[in-house]
């Protein structure tokens, strides 16, 4: 069983800037929950998703959306996924979710992410840009 812990969501200005923080009670490199990916969720929109990471490879994937501008990374000292944000504008508010899964290969972390098909989720962590 894995246990997710988002933290980091903040209120900020257009134009700053917010580290989420996405860390697992367990987790296991070699084997299982090497794919993590953040999304959010706006009010009185659906889910999408932000960012993924395969682990062992290291590959990421973004939406177009926050293409330049957000970065998600994992250490795995800290067992910890992060989303570094850059640049927010108000189209950037929401809950944000990260997730984890296993995959073999980076093509299926890829795909979990645009299917959104992760078995476990974090608790949410608010963001809120304001103008």
């Amino acid at each position: 069983q894995v246990h997710l812990v988002d933290s980091g969501g903040d209120s900020v200005q257009v134009g700053g800037s917010l580290r989420l923080s996405c860390t697992a009670s367990e987790y296991t490199y070699s084997s299982n929950y090497n794919c993590m990916a953040w999304f959010r969720q706006a009010p009185g929109k659906e889910r999408e998703g932000v960012a993924s990471i395969h682990i062992p490879t290291e590959t990421t994937g973004y939406a177009d959306s926050v293409k330049g501008r957000f970065t998600i990374s994992h250490d795995n000292a800290k067992k910890t996924t992060y989303l570094q944000m850059d640049s927010l504008n108000p189209d950037d508010t929401a809950i944000y979710y990260c997730a984890a899964d296993s995959s073999r290969v980076a093509a299926v972390c890829s795909s979990r992410f645009w299917a959104q098909s992760f078995g476990y989720w974090g608790q949410g962590t608010q963001v809120t840009v304001s103008s």
